[in-house]
């Protein structure tokens, strides 16, 4: 008989990943990843959020490029990256929050700088979204939060070769088609979706050799500043299903569960692969000859586990989310 448990109680219990080399399996909403890696709580140029969720796992190229990128964003004059979700320790579906961040490379960057100090792990659980949006006002970009160099810090995510889309909000992304003078070359991978007024979210492609991994259609040609957009401002794409006539009120179905039998085949394997002996064991570093530093200074704990351990207050079992991710 089946195994009818959901898949997302099944990756979401594991805090370890598998010990396997680096390996993405199925597409960025229906996989799981083998070989993840952790970044660090803290970086030369980042910091991590909401620490107890465990979802700072992703393939070694995501993390790499997280690194660079924060290196770069300083250049532009951005104090330094707040990093939301990447991936689960295996990949797979979340048990709340995500639809896709399921094979470990997709990550979400806050549209908050990173402050001066360094964030106490509590801070971290329960520092607030900040949107972008004016609420007051329909699809409305506020300019008292965004400035020019949120619009840099965007494009230069959507400038690495090896990034495939940059998810923001609608407003956002009209924002950018109307403001941006620099150059467009990248524009058309900055895609509009529900949310993503808070953050953003970066997804690379599919890693060289990666026979596993399913990749997502390419990106149409053009800004994306043309019709596609201009939908997101009509009354579609907000308007509730319209109720059918002449019919009796229908039950909602219940929601199919996802189990390990949907996931590509691989998926068992990675569930059931060995972890390693621990989490440090299991952390990115830079190169061969290079490990990233815990950047909080002398005496500061590594991970979370650490920080817990040294008297750090209890966390809440589920964190603040933002607003939906996307589903593509």
């Amino acid at each position: 008989m089946a195994d009818e448990t959901a898949a997302k109680a099944l990756f979401g219990a594991k805090r370890l990943p598998a010990r396997m080399d680096a390996q993405p399996y199925g597409s960025y909403a229906k996989g799981c990843i083998a070989g993840a890696m952790a970044i660090p709580a803290d970086g030369p140029a980042w910091q991590a959020m909401r620490l107890s969720r465990n979802r700072r796992w992703g393939h070694p190229e995501m993390l790499a490029l997280l690194e660079r990128f924060s290196q770069d964003a300083r250049a532009i004059g951005w104090p330094g990256l707040l990093l939301g979700d990447i991936s689960q320790p295996r990949g797979g579906p979340m048990l709340n929050g995500h639809a896709s961040h399921q094979v470990g490379l997709d990550a979400d960057v806050w549209f908050t700088p990173m402050p001066e100090r360094r964030l106490s792990v509590a801070e971290r659980e329960t520092l607030p979204f900040t949107t972008m949006l004016d609420r007051s006002k329909f699809l409305t970009v506020d300019p008292r939060r965004w400035t020019e160099t949120h619009a840099r810090l965007v494009m230069t995510a959507a400038s690495y070769p090896q990034v495939e889309r940059v998810f923001v909000n609608p407003a956002i992304k009209k924002k950018l088609c109307d403001t941006w003078n620099g150059d467009r070359t990248h524009l058309g991978k900055v895609r509009p979706i529900y949310g993503h007024d808070e953050h953003f979210h970066i997804r690379i492609k599919c890693p060289e050799g990666a026979a596993g991994c399913k990749p997502q259609a390419a990106v149409p040609a053009g800004d994306g500043c043309d019709q596609s957009l201009a939908w997101w401002f009509t009354k579609e794409p907000w308007a509730k299903p319209a109720p059918k006539k002449d019919t009796k009120p229908v039950k909602p179905a219940k929601p199919r569960v996802v189990t390990l039998a949907d996931l590509p085949g691989a998926c068992a394997a990675v569930l059931a692969g060995p972890s390693p002996a621990s989490e440090l064991e299991a952390t990115y570093r830079g190169g061969p000859s290079r490990v990233l530093a815990f950047s909080g200074g002398a005496g500061r704990p590594a991970t979370v586990g650490a920080a817990m351990s040294a008297g750090f207050p209890a966390l809440p079992a589920i964190p603040p989310m933002p607003t939906p991710r996307p589903l593509q």
